[in-house]
C-alpha cells in the first residue's frame, strides 16, 4: 500500500512539473524589467537569475568590444565565435550596445532606467555615481527604482572605495579558502566562481525582497551587496565557534570536522562520497563493511562520540580501507542496501548524460536561432505554476539595439543610425567573443 502511494506521488509531482508544458505555463516576473550594466560574472547572475524567473533583461555593453566575460574561456576556446564563459549567466536578455562616455549615451541609459523595475550593476564603488548614472541620479528620475550595486567590498567602508574584485579575491578576503585543502599545504580555490554565483543569488533574492516592499509602499531603494560578505554568510559554524570559543577553524582536507563520517575516500576506480550522520546510518555502513561490532563500540556509537578528533581518525582510516578495496558502484550498491549515503564523484560527462537531470530540465537542451544546438544548465528550482526557463542564448555586443530602442524609447530608424554614425550607439567588434558566428547569414536578430 504504502508503496503503492509514494508511486502515486511521484507520477503526480512528475506531470505537475512536466518540463513539456514549461512554455504554456505563465512566467512569475513577466512584466518586470531588469536594466543590467555589468561586467564578468556577479552582476550578470544577478539579472540572469530573475530572467529566467520571467523578468525582461536588458544588458547595456560599452561597444564594440562589450562584458569583459567575453573573453574569458578555457584555453582560449570558442564556440561559433562566442566565449564559453560568457554563456551561462546571459541567457534570455537583450543585449545593447551604449557608449556611456558619450553625454546622449548616458541620456539614453536614464531614459531606460526611468522605464525600468530594477537596475543592476556591479563597477568599483561609486564609478557610476561620478558618470551621472549612479543611484541618486536614477532615482531622480524613477523613485520606484530597484537599484542593486554589486561590488566586491560594499559602496562604503575603509576597504571599499577603488579597491577591484574577482571572484578569487572574494575568496581569500572572505577567508573562505583559509578552510579549504589540507593540513601543511597551501589553500585550494574553489573549482568555480562561488562568490560571483552565490553573490548572484543573494543579489537576487535581496532585489526580490525590495519588489515586494515597493509593493506595499511604493518606494524603491538601493540595494549595497558586497561579494565578499556573501561569502563570509556562507562559513556556517566557523565564526560561531570563533566568537564563543575562540578556535579558529584550519583546512580538513576531504573530510567534515562535524558530520561524522562524511568524506571524500579513494576507491579501485575513482573516488566516492560517504556520509552516515544518524547512528542508524552509521549502523548500516558497519554492516556494510562487515564491521557490525562497530556500532556499538563507545567510540562510535553516538554523533558526539565520532565527532571528537581521537575518536574520528581511526573511524576514518577504517573506511578508507574498506573503500579502497571495492568499485565506486559496489559502494554505492551497499549505501542504497543499507541505508547510508554513498555516490560516487560524477564528472561535468556523467551530469551532462544524466537521464536524471534531463528530465528536470537541469540539464537544459535547447534549439538557439543563432547558435542551433545548446546545452546549458537549467534553472535549479522548480515551480510548478510559474516555471523558470531558457528563452535564448547569449547573443553579441548590441544584437538587440533596434528591437531595444525602437521598441521601448520610441526612436525612429534614421535616430538609430544617427546615433550609430556619431557611435553613441554601437555593435560588436570583429574579434572572438564580441561577433555572431562565421556562418550568420545577417538574417533576423531573435
Amino acid at each position: 500500500m504504502a508503496e503503492r502511494e509514494a508511486q502515486e506521488y511521484f507520477q503526480w509531482t512528475a506531470a505537475l512539473f512536466d518540463r513539456a508544458r514549461v512554455f504554456d505555463k505563465p512566467e512569475a516576473l513577466r512584466g518586470i524589467r531588469v536594466l543590467e550594466l555589468t561586467t564578468l560574472v556577479l552582476g550578470p547572475t544577478t539579472a540572469d537569475f530573475l530572467g529566467e524567473l520571467g523578468a525582461e533583461v536588458i544588458k547595456v555593453e560599452l561597444p564594440p568590444g562589450g562584458d569583459t566575460m567575453r573573453y574569458v574561456t578555457p584555453e582560449a576556446t570558442y564556440w561559433k565565435n562566442a566565449s564559453l564563459g560568457f554563456y551561462p549567466e546571459n541567457h534570455s536578455k537583450c543585449h545593447v550596445g551604449i557608449d556611456l562616455h558619450a553625454e546622449d549615451g548616458k541620456a539614453l541609459f536614464r531614459q531606460l532606467a526611468s522605464r525600468s523595475d530594477i537596475l543592476v550593476e556591479n563597477f568599483r564603488a561609486g564609478t557610476l555615481d561620478t558618470w551621472g548614472i549612479g543611484y541618486r541620479q536614477m532615482q531622480q528620475g524613477n523613485p520606484r527604482l530597484i537599484y542593486v550595486a554589486d561590488s566586491g567590498f560594499g559602496q562604503w567602508g575603509p576597504f571599499s572605495q577603488g579597491r577591484a574584485s574577482y571572484d578569487a579575491v572574494a575568496q581569500t578576503v572572505s577567508g573562505t579558502i583559509a578552510i579549504t585543502g589540507f593540513t601543511g599545504r597551501p589553500p585550494i580555490l574553489c573549482g568555480i566562481f562561488i562568490g560571483d554565483w552565490f553573490g548572484g543569488l543573494m543579489g537576487a533574492t535581496a532585489a526580490l525582497v525590495a519588489l515586494h516592499h515597493r509593493d506595499r509602499t511604493g518606494e524603491g531603494q538601493l540595494i549595497d551587496f558586497a561579494q565578499s560578505e556573501g561569502l563570509i554568510r556562507t562559513l556556517d559554524w566557523t565564526w560561531v565557534r570563533l566568537g564563543l570559543t575562540g578556535r579558529d577553524r584550519g583546512p580538513a582536507g576531504n573530510r567534515d570536522e562535524a558530520l561524522v563520517p562524511a568524506e571524500i575516500f579513494p576507491c579501485r576506480d575513482g573516488y566516492v562520497a560517504v556520509a552516515a550522520a544518524r547512528d542508524a546510518e552509521f549502523t548500516g555502513l558497519c554492516q556494510a563493511m562487515g564491521e557490525p561490532a562497530l556500532a556499538s563500540d563507545p567510540r562510535f556509537a553516538t554523533l558526539p562520540a565520532r565527532q571528537k578528533p581521537e575518536h574520528m581518525n581511526p573511524l576514518l582510516d577504517t573506511i578508507r580501507a574498506w573503500a579502497g578495496t571495492l568499485a565506486r558502484a559496489e559502494i554505492e550498491a551497499a549505501g542504497a542496501r543499507h541505508g547510508f549515503a554513498a555516490t560516487r564523484v560524477a564528472t561535468a560527462r556523467d551530469k551532462h548524460d544524466d537521464a536524471h537531470l534531463r528530465a528536470r530540465g537541469s540539464v537544459w537542451q535547447y534549439e538557439d536561432p543563432l547558435y542551433g544546438e545548446m546545452v546549458e544548465q537549467g534553472p535549479a528550482v522548480k515551480l510548478s505554476e510559474t516555471p523558470a526557463r531558457i528563452k535564448w542564448a547569449a547573443k553579441p555586443v548590441g544584437w538587440h539595439n533596434h528591437d531595444v530602442l525602437m521598441r521601448l524609447l520610441g526612436l525612429s530608424p534614421s535616430h538609430i543610425k544617427d546615433l550609430e554614425e556619431r557611435k553613441v550607439v554601437g555593435q560588436w567588434a570583429d574579434r572572438n567573443g564580441a561577433r555572431p558566428p562565421a556562418d550568420w547569414s545577417g538574417g533576423p536578430r531573435i
